[in-house]
C-alpha cells in the first residue's frame, strides 16, 4: 500500500498544480477503492451496498471541493478515507440509523487536521455557482445537504440513475472548470 499512497499523494499534489490529467487519473483510480471502502463499510453495519455510488460520488466530490486543504506532508490515504467514512455515516444517518464511529478510528486524522477552514462555505458556493441550475440543485441537495439520490429524485421528479448521471455530469463540470480557471 505505501506506493499506492505516495503514487496518489504524487497526483495529487500535480492536480493541485494544475495537471488536469494528473487528476483525471487521481479520480478514476480513487473511485474502485472508494467503492471498496464504502461496501465495507455498510457490510460492518448489517447493510447491504444499496448507498455505495452514492458515497463514492459524494467522496469525490468533497475531495474535488477540498483538495486544496490536503497537507501535501501528511499522508493521502487517511485523509480520502476520513472524507469517504464521513460519507458513509451521513448515508447511514440519512437511513435513520444511529452511528458510532470509535475515535480510533479517527483520531489520526484529526490530530492532522486543519478544522478552522472557514472559507470553505464560501468556495462551495463559488463553485456552484458555475453549474447550471439542475445540476446546481442535485450537487448542493446530495453533498452539502446530505439527501441521497433516492430523496433528490423523488424532490426533482427524476430517476435515480438520472440523479447519479447529472451528479456524474455535474462534477465533470467542476473538474473542467478548474483545468480552465487553475494557474
Amino acid at each position: 500500500m505505501p506506493d499506492r499512497e505516495l503514487h496518489w499523494a504524487g497526483l495529487l499534489r500535480a492536480a493541485n498544480r494544475g495537471d488536469s490529467g494528473a487528476y483525471r487519473t487521481l479520480l478514476g483510480e480513487l473511485a474502485p477503492a472508494l467503492r471498496g471502502i464504502a461496501r465495507r463499510g455498510f457490510m460492518r453495519y448489517g447493510l447491504g451496498a444499496d448507498d455505495v455510488e452514492d458515497v463514492v460520488q459524494e467522496t469525490l466530490l468533497a475531495v474535488h471541493l477540498k483538495r486544496q486543504t490536503w497537507h501535501e506532508g501528511q499522508p493521502l490515504l487517511p485523509w480520502v478515507r476520513a472524507i469517504a467514512r464521513n460519507k458513509m455515516v451521513d448515508s447511514l444517518r440519512r437511513r435513520g440509523r444511529a452511528v458510532h464511529v470509535p475515535i480510533d478510528d479517527v483520531s489520526e486524522t484529526l490530530a492532522g487536521e486543519d478544522l478552522s477552514d472557514a472559507a470553505s462555505g464560501v468556495d462551495a458556493e463559488r463553485v456552484l455557482a458555475s453549474l447550471d441550475g439542475r445540476q446546481r440543485d442535485i450537487v448542493r441537495a446530495i453533498s452539502i445537504e446530505g439527501a441521497s439520490a433516492r430523496q433528490v429524485a423523488a424532490r426533482l421528479g427524476m430517476t435515480e440513475g438520472a440523479v447519479r448521471v447529472a451528479l456524474h455530469r455535474a462534477l465533470q463540470s467542476l473538474a473542467k472548470a478548474f483545468r480552465t480557471n487553475s494557474p
